[in-house]
């Protein structure tokens, strides 16, 4: 029994660990297709404030990069609800970080 406490803490903790590193990104699809996924997102949650152009996560100004940092905010504010990362099968959690991560895709969500 002793020995079971400190193996139930050190899984708790590399739990969490894994939870906190993951960043939501969006899957290239077509911009009509990202635009629906950046307005759910919006519209369900997430910091869009960080996407409009006076944002701190406007540039690069494209879909793609607006859609990965809506989804991450919104997968980082309700995941301890049990929000996923799949919005429909738009968006993943990368096994490693994007190449083009800033702290616009952290796990902090900005």
């Amino acid at each position: 029994m002793a020995i079971l406490i400190p193996l139930f803490l050190l899984f708790s903790i590399v739990t969490h660990s894994n939870l906190d590193a993951a960043v939501c990104v969006c899957k290239d699809a077509d911009e009509p297709a990202l635009q629906k996924v950046i307005d759910y997102a919006c519209g369900s949650g997430a910091d869009c404030t960080l996407i409009q152009q006076t944002g701190a996560c406007f540039q690069p100004d494209t879909i793609k990069n607006h859609c990965d940092v809506a989804v991450n905010s919104f997968y980082q504010k309700k995941a301890s609800t049990g929000a996923t990362c799949d919005f429909n099968g738009a968006a993943v959690i990368p096994t490693s970080p994007p190449s083009n991560a800033s702290s616009c895709l952290s796990s902090s969500g900005v």
